[in-house]
C-alpha cells in the first residue's frame, strides 16, 4: 500500500521514507534553552531557574540577552586596545590628544579608543627622495641639479607633535640649502673639483635648520646625483665660461705685471731720491768750498789787487784754452799766411784706409787752395 493511499499508516503522519511509527519531533524549545543558560549563569546575572519563556517577555531573561549582548561588545571593545611595536617602532600613547607615555617592542595594549590611542613611528628605517631644480652659480651660471637626501625620524616626540608635515619640511629646507651653497659656489666648483665641500656645507646646513625647527628628523646623508648645465643654454654658457676664463688670465698677467713693476718702480723711487740727497750734499760742499775759496781770494785780492786779477785772468784763460785745439800765429811778419790743418789731415789718414799717393796729394791741394781761399778772404775783410 502505498503512503499517501487511504488506510495506509493510520494515526501516524505518512512520508515516503517509512517510520511512520516514529512520534512528531517539533523545532527546539527556545524557553529551555535560554532556561538551561540562566542556570549556568544565574550567579552573574542573580536570576532563578522559573519563569516564563521569551515568549512570554518575562524580566531575568530580557536582561539576560542585554547583558550577553553588552559583554560581547564590551570584549571587541576591549580587545580593540591590542597593537604590536616592531623593534625599529616606538608607540606614543595618547590620552584624549594629550601625551602620557611611549612603549617600546612588543604586544602592548592601551585604553581604547576614544580613551586612548597611539602612533607608532619607526625611527630606525632610513628613507630617501629626491629634489630636481635649476639654480645659479655664484658666477651666474645656470645648472639643473638632481640632490637626494637620507633621512631617518630620530625623535619621535618632535616628530609626532612639533611640525604638521616634517617630510614636507625636509623637502622644503633641502631645497633652499642646497640653493644658498650653490649661489656661494663656482660653476666649476659644483661640477668638478668642490662637489665633496658642496655636500658636507649643504647636509650641515639642513642638519643647522632641521635642529632649530625642532622637526625630528636627522639627515644621514646627501648625494648630488647629477649635475649638468641645460642644454638650452649650454652654447652661450660655454662661450660665457671662455670670455671668464680670458678675462681671468688678463687679469692675472696684468697682476703678475704690476706685481713686477710696483716694487722696481719702489727701488728707483728710493734711488732717485737716495741720489737727490748725494747731489744736495756735494752741492752744499762745493758751494762752501767756493765760498772758502773766494772768501781767500778776497783777503788776497784786498793785499794785492792788480796781481790778483792777473793771476785770475791767466787761470781762466788757462782753463777756458786747455780742452781746446789751439793755433798760434805771430803777428810780427805781415803777409800771406798759408794754413795747413795737420790735425785735421790726420785724423782723416786715421778714419780713412790708405791711399794712393795720386789721390793724397789731390786731397792735400784741395785743403791747401781750402785754406788759401780762407785767408783771400780774412784777407778782403782785413781791408774793408
Amino acid at each position: 500500500m502505498a503512503w499517501n493511499e487511504p488506510g495506509g499508516n493510520p494515526g501516524g503522519k505518512r512520508n515516503p521514507w517509512g517510520g511512520g511509527n516514529k512520534p512528531e519531533q517539533g523545532p527546539p524549545d527556545l524557553d529551555e534553552v535560554f532556561r538551561n543558560l540562566r542556570r549556568r549563569f544565574g550567579g552573574l546575572f542573580g536570576g532563578g531557574t522559573g519563569g516564563r519563556g521569551i515568549g512570554g517577555g518575562s524580566g531575568p531573561a530580557r536582561g539576560f540577552s542585554i547583558g550577553t549582548i553588552a559583554i560581547v561588545v564590551l570584549a571587541i571593545w576591549a580587545f580593540t586596545g591590542l597593537y604590536q611595536v616592531q623593534e625599529a617602532e616606538r608607540a606614543l600613547i595618547l590620552r584624549f590628544g594629550k601625551y602620557v607615555g611611549t612603549t617600546e617592542a612588543g604586544l602592548r595594549w592601551h585604553l581604547p579608543w576614544p580613551i586612548e590611542s597611539k602612533q607608532i613611528v619607526n625611527t630606525q628605517s632610513i628613507e630617501s627622495f629626491s629634489e630636481q631644480t635649476r639654480m645659479l652659480t655664484a658666477d651666474e651660471t645656470l645648472v639643473d641639479i638632481n640632490l637626494e637626501v637620507q633621512f631617518r625620524r630620530a625623535n619621535e616626540l618632535e616628530y609626532a607633535f612639533n611640525v604638521l608635515e616634517p617630510e614636507q619640511t625636509l623637502r622644503e629646507v633641502s631645497e633652499s640649502a642646497i640653493r644658498e651653497i650653490v649661489g656661494r659656489s663656482r660653476l666649476n666648483d659644483v661640477l668638478e673639483s668642490g662637489r665633496q665641500q658642496i655636500v658636507a656645507q649643504t647636509k650641515e646646513l639642513i642638519q643647522r635648520t632641521l635642529d632649530a625647527y625642532k622637526v625630528g628628523l636627522e639627515v644621514t646623508s646627501v648625494n648630488l646625483q647629477d649635475v649638468r648645465v641645460p642644454s638650452e643654454v649650454a652654447t652661450a654658457q660655454q662661450d660665457a665660461i671662455k670670455a671668464r676664463e680670458d678675462r681671468d688670465r688678463f687679469s692675472l698677467a696684468a697682476q703678475a705685471y704690476a706685481n713686477d713693476l710696483i716694487p722696481r718702480a719702489r727701488g728707483e723711487g728710493v734711488r732717485y731720491v737716495q741720489d737727490a740727497h748725494a747731489y744736495r750734499a756735494r752741492v752744499i760742499a762745493d758751494a762752501e768750498g767756493e765760498t772758502q775759496r773766494f772768501l781767500k781770494l778776497l783777503e788776497e785780492y784786498e793785499r794785492a789787487p792788480a796781481v790778483t786779477r792777473e793771476r785770475l785772468y791767466i787761470e781762466t784763460i788757462e782753463s777756458v784754452l786747455a780742452s781746446a785745439k789751439k793755433v798760434v800765429i805771430g803777428t810780427d811778419n805781415a803777409g800771406n799766411l798759408l794754413y795747413l790743418p795737420i790735425d785735421k789731415l790726420l785724423e782723416q789718414t786715421r778714419s780713412t784706409p790708405r791711399q794712393s799717393p795720386a789721390e793724397t796729394s789731390m786731397t792735400v791741394e784741395g785743403s791747401a787752395s781750402s785754406s788759401g781761399s780762407t785767408q783771400s778772404d780774412r784777407r778782403t775783410r782785413g781791408s774793408r
